[in-house]
C-alpha cells in the first residue's frame, strides 16, 4: 500500500513540473513576440518611405518633365510644318510635273476647321495657279470655281486670256480684283468682267461710256437697276443706264427699251439716240 502511495505522489509530481515547464516556455515566447513587435515599431516609424511612396514620387516627377517638354515639342513640330509648306510651295512654283500640278489643282480641299491643313492647301494652290507648266483647263478650273482671293489675283495675270475671263466671272472676285479685269486688253475678258455682280459702279459706269465695250456687255449694263438688281441704287444704275443710251455701241432693241425707262434723263437720252439713227 505504500508503495502505491508513493507512485500517485510520484505521479503528481511529475504533472505539476510538466505544468510549471509550459507555464515557463509560454512566458518566454510573449516575451519574444513583445520584443519583436517592439523591435518592429521601433526599427520602422510611421514616417519611413515605402514601395508606394518611392512609385508615387518618380511618377509626379515624370509627369512634371513631360508637361515641361509639351510646349517645346509643339513648337518644333510647328517650324517643320512651316519649314515643310515653304518647300513644297517653291517646289511646285517651279514644277515642270504636269501630271502632278494637276493632282494639286483638283485634289479635294480638307474641311475648314482644320485650319492649319486648310491654310496649306490653299497656299499650294497658289503655288500651283501661278505655276504656266499647269495644265490650261486645270488654270480655267482653278479661275471658275476657287474663292480664294491669293489664288484669284495669281490667275488674274495668266497669259492666257481663258483664265483672265474665268477669273472675270467669278462671283467670288473681291470688287477691286475684277475692277481691274475691267480693263483688260481682252474684250472677252472686260464683258466678262463688267456683267460680274461683283464689279462696283464706278468701273460698271466706266464700262457703259467706253467706246470698247460691245453692244452685248452694254445690253446687261442697260438692264441695271431696271430689269435686274432690282435693289441697286437708283442714281447710281440710272447713270449707268444713261451712260448706255448714249454709247454708239448699244443696240437700237436696248435704246428702245431704255427710250421708256421710268427716269427722264435715262428715256429722253435714249430718244435723242434713236432719233439720230
Amino acid at each position: 500500500m505504500l508503495t502505491g502511495m508513493a507512485t500517485t505522489q510520484d505521479a503528481k509530481n511529475t504533472v505539476d513540473m510538466t505544468v510549471n515547464e509550459d507555464a515557463r516556455l509560454d512566458g518566454e515566447a510573449a516575451g519574444v513576440e513583445a520584443m519583436r513587435t517592439n523591435e518592429g515599431e521601433t526599427s520602422v516609424p510611421d514616417s519611413a518611405p515605402t514601395i508606394e511612396s518611392d512609385a508615387d514620387d518618380i511618377e509626379q516627377k515624370k509627369q512634371q518633365l513631360e508637361d515641361q517638354a509639351a510646349p517645346a515639342a509643339q513648337e518644333k513640330a510647328t517650324s517643320v510644318v512651316q519649314e515643310t509648306l515653304t518647300v513644297s510651295y517653291e517646289r511646285l512654283r517651279h514644277s515642270i510635273d504636269s501630271k502632278e500640278l494637276s493632282e494639286v489643282a483638283r485634289a479635294e480641299l480638307p474641311d475648314s476647321s482644320n485650319q492649319s491643313a486648310f491654310s496649306r492647301a490653299t497656299a499650294l494652290l497658289e503655288a500651283v495657279a501661278g505655276n504656266p507648266h499647269t495644265p490650261l483647263e486645270d488654270r480655267v478650273f482653278l479661275a471658275e470655281n476657287m474663292p480664294f482671293p491669293n489664288v484669284l489675283v495669281k490667275l488674274s495675270q495668266d497669259p492666257d486670256a481663258q483664265v483672265r475671263r474665268a477669273v472675270a466671272a467669278n462671283v467670288s472676285d473681291k470688287n477691286w480684283l475684277v475692277g481691274n479685269l475691267t480693263k483688260d486688253e481682252d474684250e472677252k475678258v472686260r464683258a466678262a468682267a463688267l456683267v460680274n455682280p461683283q464689279t462696283s459702279w464706278k468701273m460698271r459706269l466706266e464700262g457703259a461710256q467706253s467706246a470698247l465695250t460691245d453692244a452685248e456687255t452694254l445690253d446687261v449694263l442697260g438692264k441695271l437697276g431696271a430689269e435686274t438688281e432690282n435693289d441697286a441704287p437708283v442714281v447710281l444704275s440710272s447713270m449707268v443706264r444713261r451712260a448706255v443710251a448714249l454709247n454708239p455701241n448699244t443696240s437700237s432693241e436696248m435704246l428702245g427699251k431704255l427710250a421708256g425707262d421710268a427716269r427722264p434723263d435715262v428715256a429722253k437720252a435714249a430718244q435723242r439716240a434713236l432719233a439720230a439713227r
